[in-house]
C-alpha cells in the first residue's frame, strides 16, 4: 500500500470501502439490538430469533477487520464469504433477483474494488489486462 496513487483513486477506494462499512456496522449493530423490523425479517429468512445476534457478530468482526488497514484483506475475505451465505438465503427464499439475491455481491464487488484501487497487492492477486 506505499506506493503512490492519485488523490482521485484513493478518494474512490475510500468511498467504495467506507459504503461498505457503514451498512455492515449498521446491520451488524441493529442486529445486536433486534428491534421488531430486524427479528420479523430476519425470522421471515428461516432463521431462529437467537441466531440473530450471533449473525450480527459474524457480520460485525470482518467488517471490523476489513475497516483496519493492516487486516482489510483478511476482512474482505471474510466479508465475502459472510456475503456468500447471504446469497444462499436469497436464493433460497426465492427472493427477488436484482434487488434482494445480488445485493450482496454488490457490496462484495465495492470491497475487492476499494482494496484493488488502493493496494498494489491486490491488483497483483487479481491483475486486469491492459
Amino acid at each position: 500500500m506505499n506506493a503512490r496513487i492519485s488523490k482521485g483513486r484513493l478518494w474512490t477506494a475510500r468511498i467504495m470501502g467506507w459504503l461498505v462499512i457503514l451498512f455492515m456496522l449498521f446491520d451488524g449493530v441493529f442486529k445486536l439490538i433486534k428491534p421488531a423490523p430486524v427479528v420479523e425479517g430476519t425470522v421471515s429468512l428461516g432463521y431462529a430469533e437467537h441466531h440473530i445476534i450471533v449473525i450480527g457478530v459474524l457480520g460485525l468482526i470482518p467488517t471490523i477487520l476489513y475497516a483496519i488497514p493492516r487486516t482489510s484483506v483478511l476482512g474482505a475475505l471474510l466479508l465475502t464469504a459472510y456475503f456468500g451465505g447471504v446469497v444462499a438465503t436469497h436464493i433460497r427464499m426465492d427472493a427477488p433477483l436484482f434487488t434482494h439475491t445480488l445485493f450482496p455481491i454488490y457490496l462484495a464487488v465495492l470491497t475487492w474494488g476499494g482494496l484493488w484501487l488502493r493496494d498494489e497487492n491486490v491488483r497483483k492477486l487479481i491483475p486486469f489486462i491492459k
